[in-house]
């Protein structure tokens, strides 16, 4: 298959989705596939009279590391070609319509919100993950909040705050509370703080990166996180920061985190866990694939549903291809996994 890998983009989270794409990008190239690795913002800067040569161009493994620190996006800006605030490059468009499919490994908000979707579904690109709607619902964490509650699945109690407005109502979640951006990812600008001045500069630097921040009780205990793929649940894995959450730093700098899979717990929390995934995924009308995190309160032992990602980390050490590890699948056969269940997707709409 011709395959574009689709990777970088505005987005705090720019690193983590370079890394993911040149993972993905090796991957199925190795397995026979003729991918293009192309970066969303920047676009193509290769030259070319028909797209379709891009394919057959030989190509080197992309290597790269992601920084402890997320992005400076003022210096990404200056390193773009075209004049205008399209989340999408020069030629980009063109060249996915020439692919058998798009794979999308980006992450964060202009990658998962589903703009991008809606816009290569009205140019009839077809692509890996969920729809628009899909991902719309599940990087709102307002809205994921609310449909958690019409579902019955326990989130942490929280409100949230908007810039224009009185940001003093952290009494209603009171302390210790997880201030974080409504729609952000990867753990970039979320603060746990213990008083009111800790509090303060949480918001302050939340509504830094959006208009909108979370304010939500913290929850003690063990993490948990569960893959869903083509409606199965995978094996759940726990994850343990050596130092402090599960922040920015902790998630992708290496020996930072212990992350065990299959977690090292009993079948019915297990079970239960897989089951909440599934109901997670099909509130949010998740298509495909998603990771779901929770938390589980370590005095009464309840489970509570933090969110829903629609695309999660893709190298081979990231959560998901953990879980396919677990069942015996290589990243490669993960990577192959995914597009056949888009795939399938879009035959399934054809019906």
């Amino acid at each position: 298959m011709d395959i574009v890998v689709l990777c970088g983009g505005w987005s705090n989270e720019r690193d983590v989705s370079i890394t993911s794409g040149s993972c993905v990008a090796a991957a199925l190239r190795e397995r026979g596939h003729r991918v293009l690795l192309l970066d969303s913002y920047l676009g193509c800067r290769e030259e070319y009279a028909d797209p379709r040569e891009l394919f057959a161009r030989p190509r080197e493994r992309e290597h790269f590391r992601v920084a402890e620190e997320a992005p400076d996006l003022e210096t990404l800006r200056g390193l773009r070609h075209q004049d205008n605030d399209s989340i999408l490059g020069d030629n980009v468009l063109e060249i996915c319509r020439c692919a058998d499919i798009t794979f999308l490994a980006l992450h964060g908000e202009e990658g998962e919100n589903g703009k991008l979707q809606a816009v290569l579904d009205v140019a009839g690109i077809r692509y890996t993950g969920s729809g628009y709607l899909g991902s719309a619902l599940a990087m709102n964490k307002t809205l994921s909040k609310e449909l958690f509650a019409q579902n019955g699945i326990l989130t942490p109690q929280g409100i949230t705050l908007y810039r224009e407005t009185d940001r003093g109502p952290y009494r209603d979640v009171g302390f210790p509370c997880v201030v974080k951006p409504c729609s952000g990812g990867s753990s970039v600008g979320t603060s746990i703080v213990h008083n009111r001045e800790e509090y303060e500069r949480a918001v302050e630097l939340a509504f830094r990166y959006e208009a909108a921040v979370i304010v939500e009780r913290y929850i003690h205990g063990r993490e948990f996180m569960v893959g869903i793929l083509a409606g199965a649940a995978m094996p759940v894995i726990e994850i343990i920061p050596k130092d402090g959450f599960y922040d920015y730093k902790n998630k992708y700098q290496p020996g930072l985190t212990q992350e065990i899979c299959p977690a090292e717990i009993s079948p019915e929390l297990t079970a239960e866990i897989q089951r909440l995934g599934l109901a997670v995924h099909r509130a949010l009308m998740i298509d495909v694939y998603s990771r779901v995190d929770f938390l589980q309160d370590a005095q009464d032992g309840k489970l509570y549903c933090l969110e829903a990602n629609t695309l999660p980390g893709m190298t081979p050490t990231s959560l998901i291809p953990q879980m396919a590890a677990a069942q015996g699948k290589s990243f490669g056969e993960l990577c192959e996994e995914i597009i056949a269940a888009s795939l399938a997707r879009y035959e399934e709409g054809k019906a």
